[in-house]
């Protein structure tokens, strides 16, 4: 599933070829994603400007505006959506869902599993469409540290790493960066939130700020289906010290990498780093 840092590394490939450029029309081919598609959102969007293009958790956000008046436009990729910036005479796939058209260039959605969406907002505030307002802390933000973490915790028993990944407490740290981060901070992703100091959690946001910022810098992480809006992959999983390598030998003591389940997904950790 794409997480933060592809949709960033998505959001910064679009912003060159699509900021303060006009929507000539769109093209959408199915009545829904997770959603159903808003009623008439091609006859919406024709006309309208994208004065920015903005990142909440791992929503897309489009300012869309024109002399009238505008709104947002919000786009989720799901577990396998990507956008591609393609001609304007490209053919669509079978699973190329909605086409943004300008006039140089034509934004596609492609979406196999179609657990994607593509949600309209009238108006200015944004933040308070439905799928937003209940979003946590931007683990990127000034407000993001290990002070903040520690005092969220106090009362939360639940081990830490299922934590990271609860986007109503933080957004957009997947699977493999919340691994990740935890192996760099020396925190055993079975360690009770409550349990762990302050200071350790000051480490641990350092980290996790680490870690997405390397993804970020390596075009994200490519599994299965994720891939840049100029058809490249990203490549932070060939760096990863222990997800995905379960069996292998941690880089710090040479142990085998241990694979556990954890809310149902996929855990890897270093049981002797981390504590």
């Amino acid at each position: 599933m794409p997480e933060l840092p592809e949709v960033e590394v998505t959001r910064q490939g679009l912003l060159p070829y699509l900021s303060q450029q006009s929507i000539v029309g769109a093209l959408v081919r199915t009545p829904r994603l997770r959603h159903e598609i808003p009623a008439g959102l091609q006859a919406r969007l024709a006309g309208l400007r994208v004065d920015a293009i903005l990142r909440r958790g791992k929503y897309l956000l489009f300012d869309c505006q024109s002399a009238f008046g505008g709104g947002w436009l919000l786009l989720h990729l799901g577990m396998s959506g990507s956008l591609r910036l393609v001609p304007p005479d490209t053919p669509a796939g079978k699973h190329d869902h909605v086409d943004l058209v300008f006039a140089q260039t034509v934004l596609r959605l492609r979406d196999p599993r179609r657990f994607g969406a593509l949600l309209w907002h009238e108006g200015a505030q944004v933040e308070s469409h439905h799928v937003l307002a209940g979003l946590g802390i931007e683990p990127l933000s000034d407000g993001f540290n290990g002070d903040w973490l520690y005092s969220a915790t106090r009362i939360r028993r639940a081990p830490i790493k299922p934590l990271l990944m609860d986007a109503r407490l933080v957004v957009g740290i997947g699977n493999i960066y919340a691994a990740e981060s935890l192996y760099q901070a020396g925190i055993s992703p079975l360690r009770k939130a409550n349990r762990i100091s302050r200071e350790r959690y000051h480490v641990l946001a350092d980290a996790i700020r680490a870690t997405l910022a390397a993804a970020i810098a390596a075009g994200g992480s490519t599994v299965r289906d994720y891939v840049h809006s100029d058809g490249g992959a990203g490549c932070f999983q060939l760096s990863c010290a222990v997800y995905g390598r379960a069996g292998e030998s941690c880089p710090s003591c040479t142990r085998p990498v241990r694979a556990i389940r954890q809310a149902g997904r996929s855990t890897f950790y270093c049981p002797h780093c981390q504590r």
